[in-house]
């Protein structure tokens, strides 16, 4: 296995960004092969239990209070219908259910439906994953104690771009919470969105900060944006160069988030649906090996089950079976 590191520099990262496209998947899908099933994906559902009504200003985030994006905030869902959902993920072969609330943060009266809705996902045999926005040290343990897997809180992007994004919290709130998760002993995954008009020196910030976590995250989300209407970003690279990322250059994220981060799973995340199977054939060939199912992320369009069938029938690809690399060697440390 390759040697994980968490003293990866600027420089060193960048360097890596300017690679030769060729050597770059090079190294990477060597990193890949060296520490996961080259031919597995992991397959992770996403579900909003919350949608909608956000007081947070995201730039990207059709969820926004501050959105005139026509979504509407709804209340929590009722614990029956997510374990339904949760129930149909597993059947169409999903291993990890994701739920995500659109809160600044999640209130004390909303936590005992939260903990139903974790105990219950996760005695069907799927792995739990929730974004709920921040989180108290106390919320983190009463998450831990149900059972919660995996905890989502993206840093977005680099630090000096994150201003731009986002004004109604900052970077270190981002990080202080990645840091409540990760001492109530919940696996963390945290990623960031790409193509928001930031520059490649951003996009090394980004994959810096989680490169050098104290310890990187279990699961690391690439997300391209996908411009929404009425959203901040949105409305601002509609119809220009920015609109889109250039996938090449995407491929280039996910290729150095690999080799920075070898043992993580590095999700796929927003934005497939618009990407080419060459793109993403590319993609899995630079290192990623989970993705998200179904037709639907929070409130963005997906490429849908029957598409994703079709691309791992062309590419040979399976759903992951097993724990990821860094939940099997935790389950393999000896008890204290």
């Amino acid at each position: 296995m390759t040697q994980t590191r968490t003293d990866w520099t600027r420089e060193e990262i960048a360097q890596l960004f300017d690679l030769p496209f060729t050597e770059l998947l090079f190294r990477a899908a060597t990193v890949h092969r060296e520490n996961h099933p080259p031919s597995q994906v992991q397959l992770c559902t996403l579900l909003s239990i919350k949608t909608g009504g956000c007081p947070e200003d995201c730039g990207y985030c059709s969820q926004s209070v501050k959105a005139d994006s026509g979504v509407e905030a709804t209340k929590l869902m009722d614990v029956r219908a997510v374990l339904q959902t949760a129930a149909q993920a597993k059947d169409a072969g999903s291993q990890r259910f994701c739920m995500g609330a659109a809160w600044r943060n999640p209130k004390d009266r909303d936590m005992p439906a939260i903990i139903e809705i974790v105990k219950g996902v996760r005695e069907m045999g799927l792995e739990t994953c929730m974004t709920l926005g921040m989180l108290t040290p106390q919320q983190a343990d009463m998450l831990k104690e149900a059972g919660l897997d995996y905890y989502n809180h993206n840093v977005d992007t680099g630090p000096e771009y994150y201003e731009r994004v986002i004004s109604t919290r900052n970077y270190q709130d981002r990080l202080d919470t990645l840091q409540n998760v990760r001492d109530a002993g919940i696996n963390v995954c945290s990623g960031g969105i790409v193509g928001m008009g930031e520059t490649r020196e951003d996009r090394v910030g980004f994959v810096h900060t989680l490169a050098t976590l104290e310890k990187h995250p279990e699961s690391v989300p690439v997300n391209a944006l996908v411009p929404v209407k009425g959203t901040v970003l949105g409305d601002m690279l509609a119809d220009t160069p920015l609109a889109k990322i250039d996938d090449i250059e995407f491929v280039r994220t996910v290729a150095v988030a690999r080799i920075t981060m070898p043992m993580s799973m590095v999700r796929l995340s927003a934005g497939r649906e618009s990407m080419s199977e060459a793109t993403q054939a590319l993609c899995f060939l630079a290192g990623a090996n989970s993705i998200f199912t179904g037709d639907k992320l929070l409130t963005a369009p997906n490429a849908g089950d029957d598409s994703d069938g079709a691309l791992f029938a062309k590419l040979g690809l399976t759903p992951l079976q097993g724990d990821e690399p860094m939940r099997a060697c935790k389950v393999a440390e000896p008890a204290e």
